[in-house]
């Protein structure tokens, strides 16, 4: 029986190492440096463990400025306060790599909608790398004369379903949508001198999933055309649970897969440049004249670029 428990161990520790060690080191250099995860939050279970060391390892090789959480850190009822067990094992021990003690900037997820969500902004005052200042914000990453605007939106109450749903969601239906849109708008409009713009959220705005198809109309409906308005770079998120490019109106709108739990079935829908159901996560650099984002699945690999240039 002892046998078998060391072998298994050992078995399992060469196939994370296995993982870990096929690392981008090289092609993922700019002046500004990010790394991106969502969905993350299965308390070590599924592939949570392997791809959180591989996101430390791939963090040694590309040295990131902060760490972009684009929501459902915690699965699946959020969290209650800043005082709950999963900000320690689903958070604080699993991305322990020391490469990873960056800023992290999180938004809210449906998920962390089902709980305290007040409580993942006052963490802020507990962990001395979470940085979320409120439900959205803008941040300047800036270096080496690039610089990066990225904008972080809190997509749940933008969509009616969650806004609507008090019993599941009952912080949602408090925001005040309208003022939120005023304020990206305001955001966006603002003369940052910033050489790209990334807007950053939780939900899609197109994507292909079988998830409600209202929820894509409603940020279609809403957000896109100040997105469009804009002309911003990139739009970021999470939610679907796999790799998405799709390319419309000039925009890219990426789709981050799942750090922990991924849904492999994903076809083409209208504008997509590229797709795949492996669970990892991204890394966008940035120069003055190119801003990449590069998808790395749960082996290290890189398995696509959304690339712009100037």
């Amino acid at each position: 029986m002892i046998r078998k428990f060391l072998t298994s161990t050992l078995l399992t520790f060469a196939a994370i190492s296995a993982a870990s060690a096929q690392i981008p080191a090289t092609g993922l250099s700019g002046d500004v440096t990010l790394m991106i995860g969502n969905d993350l939050g299965r308390n070590g279970y599924y592939e949570q463990k392997p791809i959180a060391e591989l996101m430390g390892k791939v963090a040694e090789a590309v040295g990131p400025e902060a760490f972009l959480a684009l929501g459902d850190i915690h699965h699946y009822l959020g969290i209650e306060s800043v005082n709950d067990p999963l900000w320690t094992t689903n958070y604080e021990l699993m991305y322990s790599h020391p490469e990873l003690q960056v800023e992290w900037c999180p938004v809210l997820g449906n998920h962390e909608y089902r709980g305290n969500t007040q409580a993942v902004m006052d963490y802020s005052g507990i962990s001395r790398r979470w940085n979320m200042p409120s439900r959205y914000y803008t941040r300047i990453f800036d270096n080496d004369d690039t610089r990066v605007k990225v904008v972080f939106i809190d997509t749940a109450p933008i969509i009616d379903k969650y806004h609507a749903d008090t019993a599941e969601y009952p912080d949602a239906g408090r925001q005040d949508v309208d003022a939120q849109l005023r304020w990206l708008d305001r955001e966006l409009s603002r003369d940052d001198n910033a050489d790209w713009t990334i807007v950053a959220g939780h939900h899609p705005v197109y994507a292909q999933t079988p998830k409600q198809s209202s929820e894509r109309e409603d940020m279609q409906k809403k957000v896109d055309p100040i997105l469009r308005k804009h002309k911003v770079d990139m739009y970021v998120c999470g939610h679907i649970h796999n790799f998405q490019h799709i390319r419309k109106n000039g925009i890219d709108y990426v789709v981050n897969t799942s750090g922990s739990l991924s849904r492999p079935d994903v076809k083409a829908t209208d504008g997509t440049v590229f797709s795949s159901g492996v669970p990892g996560f991204s890394v966008v650099t940035a120069t003055p004249k190119a801003l990449t984002l590069s998808m790395i699945d749960n082996n290290g690999n890189v398995i696509h670029q959304v690339s712009r240039s100037k």
